[in-house]
């Protein structure tokens, strides 16, 4: 047997008894004894933890620390990383980023459209804006830069970012999010697909005049009055896309397919939202809140029921030899293709429809209400495109594509409408693949952030001032 030996801990101010238990949770000691004493004893007769001790140690340490020494190196912490998220020299010219939340002040809520303009206004074509947190985004807004980053560099400005809304609505699948090969086999097979079904051929036409027809009855059997014609424009240009996704179209009296279009526009607006813009800047404490964002969830899951739901008819009654649309043919695909990176599955299945009636019906559906609107606006140009419509195509025919050579006016104003009506004011952002430079400006690689330590620098193209 060795020696048995006593061991004696001293701390200032602080002393256990020799007899003390130390089986109480620390919290419960009478503090103002504790710190009378001057020191600690743990003898053969005491039973004192070591872990116990550990706590008495730690509690100690905690009560030294000095508050304002705590809060200021804090502070510098926060300046540091402050400092590391300016831009670099390197990046475009752009208003100076405060604190947190970057130059979202500068960006009016009621009219973003305008603070872009004056961001280009002043800063020039090409301005880096920092959307808060060190996450700056290069803003595109003339045709050079435009040219420079998405047709000489087109390979290298393929990718989507990576957003809290973003993926909480995509979960980086179908045609719009998705990326690398994924996104390449996705879009091959889609481009492919809807130009089987007659899209850039001269066959879509038939079915784009026979909905024309149903289009103008029904403006017709409102007999003149005033009313209101997003509702039918819009089941009228679904329809088209319907055509090629689910083999048939929609009556304009289906209440089911028009709740299935409005859930559609608002899950496509939010991202321009304040509550898109909230969602990405504090996507967890969001995810609690009530907002617009919760409402376009839950109508993006009334959307994939309705796809869903079609997709099961789909299996029922479907031939591999005679595929009748889109759907039809991404089950077969699903069938026989082995590539698990390409993503064809009945998941990515919804998601590739869910985007292709958002592209599809809102651009098309809002140019058409758009061109009414200067139309009414405007009836000198009007009576012009009518005496020219009367000239070229009368009245005992339907328009057709042959007829565009003709009718260079009418041409002319498409074009103006489209450009004046700016329905998509900005294209998806995009990231770079590499470091890379647009117009003359580092653009740094997507994952690598800015070359000071910032975040992903998004590219975001202003297609108005473009036009």
């Amino acid at each position: 047997m060795g020696t048995r030996t006593n061991v004696h801990i001293s701390i200032p101010k602080f002393k256990l008894q020799e007899d003390y238990q130390l089986n109480a949770p620390l919290a419960s000691l009478g503090m103002v004894d504790v710190f009378n004493q001057d020191r600690v004893d743990l003898s053969g007769k005491s039973s004192v933890r070591v872990s116990t001790m550990l706590e008495a140690l730690a509690c100690l340490v905690g009560h030294w620390i000095d508050t304002k020494g705590v809060l200021l190196f804090l502070l510098v912490l926060l300046v540091t990383k402050y400092i590391r998220d300016l831009p670099s020299k390197n990046y475009p010219p752009g208003p100076f980023p405060l604190p947190f939340v970057g130059n979202m002040l500068n960006i009016s809520i009621k009219d973003r459209i305008g603070s872009f303009k004056k961001f280009v206004e002043t800063y020039g074509d090409v301005t880096t804006l920092d959307l808060g947190g060190g996450n700056r985004c290069v803003l595109l807004s003339g045709l050079r830069g435009f040219k420079e980053a998405f047709v000489e560099q087109a390979d290298t400005f393929t990718d989507r970012p990576s957003y809290p809304l973003n993926d909480r609505l995509s979960r980086g699948l179908g045609l719009i999010s998705s990326n690398g090969h994924m996104w390449r086999q996705q879009r091959r097979f889609a481009l492919s697909t809807l130009k089987y079904f007659g899209v850039g051929k001269k066959t879509l036409e038939t079915a784009i005049l026979q909905e024309s027809h149903f289009l103008c009855e029904s403006f017709l059997a409102e007999r003149g009055l005033p009313f209101n014609p997003e509702v039918v424009t819009n089941n009228a240009v679904a329809n088209i896309v319907c055509t090629l996704v689910f083999g048939h179209r929609f009556k304009y009296n289906d209440h089911h397919f028009h709740h299935m279009l409005k859930c559609s526009e608002d899950v496509f607006q939010l991202p321009a939202t304040f509550w898109g813009s909230m969602y990405n800047q504090f996507p967890t404490l969001l995810h609690y809140l009530p907002g617009r964002h919760q409402s376009a969830f839950i109508n993006l899951g009334t959307i994939k029921q309705f796809i869903r739901e079609e997709v099961e008819e789909h299996k029922e009654d479907r031939n591999p030899s005679n595929p009748r649309d889109y759907i039809d043919c991404y089950l077969e695909e699903i069938e026989k293709n082995q590539d698990g990176a390409a993503g064809f599955t009945e998941e990515n299945l919804l998601y590739c429809v869910v985007d292709l009636f958002g592209a599809g019906t809102e651009t098309t559906s809002k140019s058409l209400r758009w061109a009414m609107l200067y139309m009414a606006k405007y009836p000198d140009i009007q009576e012009k495109v009518q005496v020219e419509i009367d000239e070229v195509i009368g009245s005992a025919r339907q328009p057709s594509m042959d007829d565009r050579a003709e009718m260079p006016y009418t041409y002319a104003v498409i074009h103006e409408i489209q450009r004046f009506g700016n329905i998509v004011p900005f294209t998806p952002p995009r990231v770079a693949s590499k470091d890379t430079t647009v117009a003359g400006y580092l653009v740094p690689k997507v994952g690598v952030g800015s070359m000071d330590g910032g975040g992903d620098v998004v590219i975001l193209l202003l297609e108005y001032m473009i036009n």
